[in-house]
């Protein structure tokens, strides 16, 4: 196989590392990084950097052993559930439902994710790509752009509030009931075991969520309360860690709530994270009218809330 690729119209403008991150899926990033900076990699017979952004006609030499044509997805797999996820579809754009426990991309252990199976699902899309992501356990809606034009728009839009996003939370514990916004700015950290984690720092990057109280239900250790919660800003895990900083962990969130959100998971019956992202709004979608889509809430919260033993 040639190891030269031409850049097409649908990758004009996109950046060098996110473009190789794309043809050659499933390797590292930092392996990608060190492929551009040793000059492996090169645009126009040329040293280029990883942030170079690509012009249509450009022409991309990737080393010999990159080049080698990517695996097949795996035989007998039916995608055909993806259909039924599918909340919104046009020219540009899908808005899926995703279901808790399903990664949006493969990776760290995860062979296969919701992007992926959607590609295998659609082999004659020429572009598929996540806008943004949900956390594994996170269920609800989720935009993948069809065309290049599509996910830089979101991608502007996400950096301001061009995109609305609202999730549901079911905590352990009350909220307290003058707490409507939470600025806690928050720093990522690699522990010593290798797992990454954030943190409330004030060394860290400003964060902001706006929080409304909707229902309280459950006794005793069985407690809780339901959530709306909107985050201003787009840092990882943003909404989990500021539940856990104002003293109310989402039930079910192993990584930031501790024993006691586990306990409450186990007591209140649920299997999962209660995170659930349920509404998004997108303000004059390509020039015409907003465009507001809902995913309702999961069932088995109503019983925890209203039937919190088990």
């Amino acid at each position: 196989m040639d190891n030269r690729i031409r850049v097409g119209p649908e990758q004009d403008g996109q950046r060098l590392d996110n473009f190789l991150m794309a043809k050659l899926r499933g390797l590292p990033r930092a392996r990608v990084y060190r492929m551009i900076r040793s000059g492996e990699v090169r645009v126009n017979k040329g040293r280029v950097r990883p942030q170079r952004r690509l012009a249509d006609g450009d022409e991309v030499r990737l080393p010999p052993w990159a080049a080698t044509p990517p695996k097949s997805p795996p035989v007998g797999r039916d995608f055909r559930w993806l259909d039924e996820r599918i909340v919104y579809e046009d020219a540009d754009l899908l808005v899926l439902d995703k279901p808790a426990g399903l990664a949006v991309h493969g990776g760290s252990g995860v062979s296969l994710g919701l992007i992926e199976a959607l590609r295998a699902h659609r082999p004659g899309e020429r572009f598929l790509e996540l806008a943004h992501r949900l956390d594994r356990e996170t269920s609800g809606l989720i935009l993948v752009a069809r065309r290049r034009r599509a996910l830089l728009d979101l991608h502007e839009r996400l950096r301001g509030r061009g995109v609305k996003k609202y999730y549901l939370a079911l905590v352990a514990g009350g909220w307290p009931a003058s707490c409507r916004q939470v600025d806690a700015p928050l720093r990522r950290s690699v522990l010593r075991s290798g797992e990454r984690i954030v943190r409330v720092d004030e060394s860290g990057q400003a964060a902001s969520t706006r929080f409304r109280v909707l229902e309280t239900g459950g006794l005793g250790e069985a407690a809780c309360t339901l959530l709306r919660a909107s985050p201003l800003t787009g840092r990882t895990h943003q909404i989990r860690v500021h539940c856990w900083h104002m003293g109310a962990p989402i039930v079910g969130d192993a990584k930031y709530g501790g024993e006691r959100s586990m306990a409450a998971a186990r007591t209140l019956g649920l299997a999962r994270m209660a995170l659930h992202a349920s509404e998004l709004v997108l303000p004059g979608w390509q020039g015409g009218e907003d465009l507001s889509f809902r995913s309702p809430e999961p069932p088995e919260w109503r019983a925890a809330l209203e039937n919190p033993t088990k």
